[in-house]
């Protein structure tokens, strides 16, 4: 693989790594704004869903990255040939397919992007957790003061 796409890829890792890790560390800043604290933080559920967004477009740029090296998504069991903009909309639909239900099967990574795949899953099933557990922190916060 070239160069450049290893730097693309390595940005795109970085951001999303920049927001995962600053919302399971409950950062009061994200993205450049300051949040408030509440019983239930509004700001904490709009910071989840563009963590989200940002690891769903983050993954499904590294799946369209790596379709120009040949590490394609297979549709229905055997490759086709799309478009760019096909194959961003495919991998975009499996990113988002993956990171919040594991796949429904009808696409299917070959080669380095299965574990890809296994690492947007494992992401898609600890920020869940990580807001549950932010939010129980912030309670008994508030519950000491």
């Amino acid at each position: 693989m070239s160069l450049i796409t290893w730097m693309l890829i390595a940005a795109v890792c970085y951001v999303i790594s920049r927001s995962v890790y600053g919302f399971i560390q409950g950062k009061r800043k994200f993205l450049g704004v300051e949040m408030r604290e509440r019983m239930f933080s509004t700001e904490l559920f709009y910071t989840l869903i563009i963590t989200y967004t940002i690891v769903i477009i983050g993954f499904g740029l590294i799946y369209f990255i790596l379709s120009f090296e040949g590490i394609l998504l297979v549709e229905g069991g055997e490759l086709r040939q799309v478009s760019a903009i096909g194959s961003m909309i495919h991998s975009l639909y499996f990113s988002g397919a993956t990171m919040l239900t594991i796949g429904y099967g009808d696409i299917t990574p070959i080669g380095f992007g299965r574990l890809l795949a296994l690492i947007e899953a494992l992401i898609g099933y600890v920020l869940p957790t990580a807001f549950v557990l932010r939010l129980v922190q912030t309670n008994q916060e508030r519950a000491r003061d």
